[in-house]
């Protein structure tokens, strides 16, 4: 397994970035049924110009080019800077999408500038949801439009909920603020209602979505089983739960955490469970 990572936060300029270019390809394979979704709900017209919102190696941005079209603008915005890298690496020439390194949050955006604010899982991240949102919010357009996919909550999430689950006898899970940003920070309806109409935005709407997701990619089951094991222990809690603990401990928690995903279907990839909102609001006309 993946050494412990010194810094189990989420250092997007560090070990975390470096793990999401590593693992982009099967990230992109386990989040494209949410990605998809959001995509359809933004319902992206020809001629947009569009802010994607953590953006990360740019797959939403691309698809939202595509949408917008040859007379649209998409802007990928990102804080980690592997990805980003990664990202200008993967843009054709004469496509019309630009990447920024920089925290969506406070960036010196235009005012009226977009028609629609997008992201993939990006927003759960922000110190301060309702100033980032307002920022945000700003740039766009009058009736301007905001979609975003965020996780539901950790239970409801078998990418994290199988691996702790397999581990809760082996080591006690730091207790974390619910509310804190991380991957689950929007998990509550509630939560992001209030957070929503404080920024200023109207109309929110928050629909659930459920699907079957791959999780680990290879020849065989087994394979997969061994491709999830390694993504497990190199992004989400499960890395950060186990950061310095010792190796005695790792290795039982692999153990544990292979069963954990030997039971679950699959061929190719290993099945598990996933559970989102796509959430959808507007920037009041005048």
């Amino acid at each position: 397994m993946p050494a412990a990572n010194p810094n189990p936060t989420h250092d997007w300029d560090g070990a975390t970035g470096d793990n999401w270019v590593e693992h982009q390809m099967r990230l992109d394979r386990m989040l494209q049924p949410f990605g998809d979704a959001a995509l359809s709900a933004a319902n992206v017209q020809a001629g947009e110009h569009i802010l994607d919102v953590g953006c990360g190696a740019g797959t939403t941005s691309f698809a939202l080019s595509i949408a917008a079209g040859v007379r649209g603008r998409v802007v990928g915005v990102d804080i980690s800077p592997q990805l980003i890298a990664r990202a200008k690496a993967d843009r054709k020439p004469d496509a019309p999408v630009a990447f920024e390194l920089a925290d969506a949050a406070t960036a010196p955006w235009a005012s009226d500038s977009f028609d629609l604010l997008f992201s993939r899982f990006g927003v759960m991240f922000f110190g301060d949801p309702v100033a980032a949102f307002t920022h945000m919010r700003r740039a766009l357009k009058p009736g301007g439009r905001l979609t975003f996919v965020c996780w539901r909550g950790a239970q409801e999430n078998d990418w994290v909920r199988l691996p702790m689950a397999a581990i809760r006898d082996l080591v006690v899970p730091p207790k974390t603020d619910p509310e804190a940003p991380g991957p689950f920070a929007f998990g509550d309806p509630a939560r992001v209602e209030r957070i929503l109409l404080a920024s200023g935005f109207t109309d929110a709407i928050l629909s659930p979505l459920d699907a079957s997701i791959p999780y680990g990619h290879g020849a065989t089951h087994d394979d997969a089983v061994e491709d999830a094991l390694r993504l497990s222990f190199a992004v989400g809690p499960l890395a950060r739960a186990l950061a310095g603990q010792p190796e005695d401990i790792r290795a039982r928690a692999a153990d544990a955490v292979r069963a954990a995903f030997a039971a679950r279907p699959g061929g190719t990839s290993v099945m598990i469970d996933g559970a989102a909102w796509i959430v959808t609001a507007h920037n009041p006309a005048g």
